[in-house]
């Protein structure tokens, strides 16, 4: 059977998401991917989540998808970070078995129903043409066979030619030890898409038995319930902690006497690196002042004795590799087990796609994860979550789901993406997120379960279940403002706090209001809690104010900015328009007013002059 509703060219985390999600919507859906065995493979360190990335699993998790389920499977120990900083921000970590979750990926991959993985490498994309009109319409294998489907998703990762170099040499492979994928990069320039080029990198992976961990800070996971999937009924993973050393400036001093060795300073890679995750050949020449830089020794899983050395990511000569790692204490004697290295590879410039994630010149073609530009496990799954479901939604004759920016960091990933000039790998920060006071990540479930449920992606009793939590949340809430606390109850708790001591009654919610209170420190008076519900309640407490208004800036920016922009609009005869103005909304194809208005080159005035046509032509 060479016919299918949807083929997905990929089984990385974006190729992962986009076919459970399109198998799932009832579509029969194709895997082809170069190598069966590294379905789900976590190419860099073995962790998922942290700032800014927690917050895109959760909301994957919550639209149905899996990588926080088969996270919380694989997890060998949970931190939550920005402990001190405000609930909005905090991002749960997990550390995991990277065996584990491969192996379960891909259990999970192979067992769904409608869903067929070959290992293939796609040379080609076959495209239609009518009239003006183009339509992706299938695939062309290594092998020559031809693959026919209404929809595509390319997820190629870091193989579009991907080149490796660990020093001077370099050869081909998109990621260690596999081949690259080479023609599909020429096939899509045919096309007419516009390619740059990327560079990110690895850090060695050691072996942990030639590690002095005495000479090391032992950091353990947090103690605690902690999932990131609603799926997850119990979450006690075996907890494996984290050591911290650092470099220092013999350390600096090796690495600068070997630049000449580094293809990153030799001009041999062309590609560019990110600015927020830079190796260590880049820390220590842009930051010479500073000698010591914090390495974080991470457990590759609890059945080996491989580790992973997160912050020293390098493409030097194993041998150099050696020599810096044995100043850093704790590694004097530590053997390398597989080299860093940096890898160059193709991309797709993002603004050539919708929000949707279909390209804007070929119909039925869609692309996620690394292909367009981004960097990291989560940005690349939520892309394959929304590529899955708009391919599955384009067969069906639906309208297309584009997620707002008020209503989830997916939305603020995408937008971002189709609308701004990406140059360099894109992560997901929580400063990117100008609504994110209304985003957290533990209320991912309330924002977007729905959409979810929807499109089948999310049964009726998972969704019953969260509504029934948010239904005794606002139930919490009324009874935290209905409880009247007397200051002989509590003001011991305030005392023992520091906090100002009342003379009067008070409501359990105007005491909880208050920065230092926690709400562990005022449940012996009100009925107890889970830990979920702990964390929702206090949130909306301390938060509340700033919640309404966050809201209602929403309400007020949509009812002005929220028009849609009609595909194929001319631009150029809006009279007034700038020339620059005209060529970038031409180029970018923003769909609604609010996309346009963050365009790079459009001034405040080129919006309010395409408001008024656009209101006009209504």
């Amino acid at each position: 059977m060479n016919r299918f509703d949807c083929i997905v060219v990929g089984g990385g985390h974006a190729g992962c998401e986009a076919a459970l999600a399109a198998s799932r919507m009832g579509l029969n859906t194709l895997m082809l991917t170069l190598n069966l065995d590294t379905i789900g493979q976590l190419s860099c360190n073995p962790s998922m989540g942290g700032l800014g990335k927690s917050q895109l699993i959760f909301e994957v998790d919550a639209l149905g998808g899996e990588i926080g389920f088969v996270s919380d499977i694989a997890s060998i120990g949970y931190r939550v970070l920005n402990t001190k900083k405000g609930l909005a921000v905090q991002s749960l970590r997990a550390q995991v078995d990277r065996k584990k979750y491969r192996e379960t990926m891909q259990k999970i991959i192979l067992n769904t129903e409608n869903l067929y993985v070959q290992q293939e490498e796609v040379t080609e994309i076959i495209v239609s043409k009518k009239g003006t009109i183009k339509s992706a319409v299938g695939v062309v294998s290594a092998s020559g066979m031809e693959y026919f489907s209404d929809t595509i998703v390319i997820t190629t990762g870091t193989f579009l030619k991907g080149l490796i170099h660990i020093g001077l040499k370099n050869y081909p492979s998109g990621r260690m030890g596999e081949l690259p994928s080479t023609e599909l990069s020429d096939s899509l320039k045919k096309l007419g898409f516009q390619l740059g080029r990327l560079k990110t990198g690895t850090s060695a992976r050691v072996d942990s038995r030639s590690i002095d961990f005495d000479k090391t800070i032992e950091q353990s996971p947090d103690k605690g319930a902690y999932r990131f999937s609603h799926r997850t009924k119990k979450s006690n993973p075996t907890a494996c902690p984290c050591y911290i050393t650092h470099t220092n400036e013999l350390t600096q001093k090796i690495i600068l006497q070997n630049l000449k060795s580094s293809p990153l300073y030799s001009g041999i890679i062309k590609g560019i690196g990110a600015r927020y995750c830079p190796s260590i050949e880049d820390k220590s020449v842009r930051f010479k002042e500073k000698t010591s830089h914090q390495v974080f020794i991470e457990p590759d899983g609890v059945d080996t004795y491989e580790c992973y050395l997160n912050g020293v990511s390098t493409s030097l000569p194993e041998a150099v590799q050696l020599d810096f790692l044995h100043t850093i204490p704790g590694l004097e004697k530590v053997r390398i087990i597989r080299p860093g290295y940096a890898i160059e590879y193709d991309f797709v410039l993002p603004v050539q796609v919708y929000p949707s994630l279909e390209t804007k010149t070929i119909k039925n073609l869609y692309f996620a994860g690394q292909i367009l530009g981004t960097s990291g496990y989560e940005e690349a799954a939520s892309q394959g979550m929304i590529a899955g479901i708009n391919a599955a939604l384009k067969v069906k004759d639906k309208p297309q789901f584009i997620l707002p920016r008020y209503e989830a960091y997916i939305g603020v990933l995408v937008d971002d993406l189709s609308t701004k000039e990406i140059l360099e790998p894109y992560r997901m920060f929580t400063s990117r997120v100008e609504h994110r006071l209304i985003l957290p990540e533990h209320n991912a479930d309330e924002r977007l379960m729905k959409y979810g449920l929807e499109f089948g992606l999310i049964s009726k009793k998972e969704y019953n279940k969260t509504q029934k939590l948010i239904d005794n949340i606002k139930l919490k809430l009324r009874e935290l403002k209905s409880t009247q606390l007397k200051p002989e109850s509590i003001n011991p708790v305030l005392k023992e706090n520091n906090s100002m001591l009342i003379t009067k009654s008070s409501s359990a919610f105007q005491i909880l209001k208050r920065p230092e209170i926690k709400i562990e420190m005022i449940e012996p008076f009100i009925q107890k809690l889970t830990g979920n519900e702990r964390i929702r309640l206090e949130f909306l407490v301390k938060y509340e104010g700033y919640i309404k208004r966050e809201y209602a800036l929403v309400k007020k920016f949509n009812e002005s900015e929220s028009y849609e922009i009609p595909q194929g609009f001319d631009f150029y005869k809006v009279r007034g328009l700038s020339r620059e103005a005209c060529e970038k909304l031409s180029k970018i194809k923003p769909v609604t007013l609010e996309q346009a208005k963050r365009i790079g080159g459009v001034r405040s005035a080129d919006i309010i002059r395409l408001f008024f046509t656009l209101k006009k032509s209504r």
